[in-house]
């Protein structure tokens, strides 16, 4: 698939979507925005891909929104600007409802929109130089969108300090803020998402990795008798799946599964 602003690879049943703006530090914009929601949507499409793997090329992962989007912005109509702003909308919520994991892969900073991809993400690995943070405020914004996303994330606490004061945080405060996964050295990410990558592949089924990744992100909005009531209901249906049955089968033959 041809884009302008990011590069889409598929290989090993992992699709790589790299944000491909090295020179404005792979900031986003209109354009952007359309061809990640085209590049997730191709994803989500194809059955040969089980994982998406998130980065950036260049020296940063995603400085936020571009500037001279930005200044577009600024001439823009309530209505314009809020049709601009459900298209980041949909993108945010189509990563985080894809029925595929997705990782990020933060080989540099994740500031403003570019934290927010990351915020999206299943897993996310960063390196220990990378910077990351929502700094809206600063600016006379706002983090609206990702402040959905964060606060069921890392808790209503945490997000309130990152959200709040802008600052941008090492990779090792997001990772105990349980912002990120971990933090991996600049020489061994790349491998290190690759082998997550594998590993989610041949390890896991990729019904129960969907209806898993689906509960996380529905429980939380039901209460509790009603939140078990579905999870008993989704633990029945499994158990009927034809990935169960085979996963069982080899369990009690101490067969290895290659999913």
């Amino acid at each position: 698939m041809a884009f302008s602003f990011l590069q889409y690879t598929v290989s090993d049943r992992v699709a790589t979507i790299a944000l491909n703006r090295p020179e404005k530090r792979n900031a986003l914009n209109g354009l952007l925005v359309a061809e990640l929601r085209e590049s997730f949507r191709a994803a989500a499409a194809d059955d040969a891909v089980k994982v998406v793997v998130l980065k950036g090329n260049g020296e940063a992962f995603c400085a936020g929104a571009d500037l001279e989007y930005l200044q577009q912005l600024q001439q823009n109509t309530y209505d314009e600007n809020l049709t601009d702003s459900r298209e980041l909308m949909q993108l945010f919520r189509e990563i985080y409802e894809l029925d595929k994991i997705v990782i990020a892969q933060v080989e540099g900073h994740a500031v403003a929109g570019g934290c927010g991809l990351v915020t999206l993400c299943d897993l996310s690995y960063a390196v220990p130089s990378a910077l990351l943070g929502y700094t809206e405020v600063k600016i006379g914004f706002i983090p609206a969108l990702v402040a959905v996303f964060l606060v069921r994330k890392i808790g209503e606490g945490r997000s309130r300090e990152l959200l709040l004061t802008g600052k941008l945080v090492t990779a090792e405060k997001a990772a105990t803020d349980g912002l990120i996964t971990g933090v991996i050295p600049a020489g061994e990410i790349a491998a290190h998402v690759a082998k997550v990558a594998t590993s989610l592949c041949t390890e896991a089924s990729a019904n129960s990795l969907k209806v898993t990744k689906k509960l996380i992100g529905t429980v939380l909005d039901l209460p509790l008798q009603d939140g078990l009531l579905h999870a008993a209901e989704l633990n029945a249906a499994t158990r009927g799946h034809e990935d169960c049955k085979r996963g069982i089968a080899a369990f009690l033959n101490k067969e290895k599964l290659i999913w």
